[in-house]
């Protein structure tokens, strides 16, 4: 059986990662990679601090589970069909950050005009209509916004989706995009709800980097 045990290494590598900073708990988010026409992906309701190799499900290209003890993540649908949206996809993340999926329930877009490294990396964290998890319709809007070339976004009243040319490239845009929302929170707390914005034409010129 051809399993790539280094794409099983970095999804509990990402996984543990996403535990230590609190970025996901025992029973929320899922991790996977697509390599060599299988996907590597988390298994259902186990700890991301505790995943060992023997645990790590691996599905072929007809997306029968072909390694692993356990049942795939209930979101093995959403990672299969993101993996068809856009060919330079190779790691997906989705998780519940906590400040990013507070913006996801009040369904507030996370944009800036005063953070410049937010703007610059990342535009607009456009919001997906809601889905049921573990249905169709949890990924129907995701397309839309990965045609712009955006790499993360919201899912609304759910989580985060980030995706990347490998998963620690999708992990990285998270991590960025969870602190950026911190900050903006407390910013806003900080400046009585008031931001400190940049000139229009100095957030023109970052939207267009």
């Amino acid at each position: 059986m051809d399993i790539d045990l280094k794409a099983i290494e970095e999804v509990i590598e990402v996984a543990k990662r996403l535990d230590d900073k609190g970025l996901v708990n025992a029973f929320e988010g899922n991790i996977s990679i697509k390599r060599g026409g299988k996907i590597y992906i988390t298994p259902t309701g186990k700890s991301k601090a505790t995943l060992t190799p023997e645990k790590i499900c691996v599905m072929d290209s007809e997306g029968k589970q072909i390694a692993g003890i356990f049942e795939p993540t209930s979101e093995l649908k959403m990672h299969t069909a993101v993996y068809k949206m856009r060919d330079d996809i190779s790691g997906i993340v989705h998780a519940h950050p906590p400040f990013m999926t507070a913006y996801a329930m009040a369904g507030i877009p996370i944009e800036s005009k005063c953070h410049a490294e937010m703007i610059w990396d990342h535009k607009t964290i456009e919001i997906v209509p809601y889905g049921r998890p573990g249905s169709d319709e949890i990924y129907a809007g995701v397309k839309p916004i990965l045609d712009k070339g955006r790499d993360i976004m919201l899912l609304s009243n759910h989580g985060v989706l980030s995706v990347g040319t490998d998963v620690f490239a999708a992990l990285n845009k998270l991590e960025s995009v969870e602190n950026a929302a911190k900050i903006l929170t407390i910013a806003k707390f900080v400046g009585d709800g008031k931001y400190a914005d940049l000139p229009n034409e100095e957030v023109q010129i970052l939207m267009s980097l």
